[in-house]
């Protein structure tokens, strides 16, 4: 169900300055190049683009760009967000805009990239930790959800997928990612005797992202996810009680 369209959301939704510039900043690992092992492999998503900044401080000012873009596309939306607004935002020109990002798909498209770019960063720190399979996924959801409260960049990017019919452009289709990556980690769960026997791995790790995603989705409508971890942390007790092992 789409979010209504109404820029009344940008105080709590849109990490305003510097909240929502640190998210993203703590994340600039994330552009777009290197392929990442495993799933959420990057898929650049066909537009025009600006030119590839050779420069560090051409790089922040891009960053600012996308920040204050997603910002004003988490509170408002892609139709109801125009390029000016992203200029006013960051005290530029709607024209030094257009050098960085020549359009405003190609603005929604950087930050649904953003978005997909996060996962792999999430993964390898969750996977670093050693933890068995069943526990991975607990902790990657919690880490996902966690991402959905703070980083205005995930947020932006859930909300311009929703939006997808008003943006042309061929944005990734959601969840596919998530669904493959828990149905691999379950099936690793079933074969260290993890899983509740007669849980089937992929039904699992289906009913997990339909969950997951509803638990925010729900979140951001009554609460501007404020609530999210809380949330998706009753959630979660209850589902992987219901497919753990005994």
């Amino acid at each position: 169900m789409p979010e209504p369209d109404s820029g009344s959301r940008s105080g709590a939704r849109a990490k305003s300055g510097a909240e929502g510039r640190a998210a993203t900043e703590a994340a600039t690992g994330a552009e777009i190049g290197a392929e990442p092992p495993g799933p959420f492999r990057v898929r650049p998503i066909a537009t025009r683009r600006g030119p590839d900044p050779k420069q560090d401080r051409s790089a922040r000012t891009r960053l600012l760009v996308l920040t204050a873009a997603a910002e004003l596309f988490t509170a408002r939306g892609f139709r109801h967000t125009s390029v000016q607004e992203v200029a006013d935002r960051v005290g530029m020109t709607k024209g030094a805009v257009y050098f960085h990002y020549p359009t405003k798909e190609a603005l929604a498209v950087a930050v649904v990239e953003q978005h997909y770019a996060r996962w792999p960063l999430l993964l390898a720190g969750v996977a670093a930790e050693g933890h068995g399979p069943l526990e991975t996924a607990e902790r990657l959801l919690a880490g996902a959800a966690l991402a959905f409260r703070e980083d205005v960049v995930v947020q932006a990017g859930a909300r311009l997928q929703v939006e997808r019919p008003q943006i042309e452009a061929e944005l990734p289709i959601p969840y596919l990612d998530w669904t493959e990556l828990l149905t691999g980690l379950l099936t690793r769960a079933e074969a260290l005797g993890e899983l509740r026997a007669g849980v089937r791995p992929r039904v699992a790790a289906r009913s997990l992202v339909a969950a997951f995603f509803g638990a925010q989705h729900i979140s951001d409508v009554l609460r501007e996810r404020a609530d999210i971890v809380e949330r998706w942390a009753e959630t979660a007790e209850l589902l992987f009680r219901a497919i753990r092992a005994d």
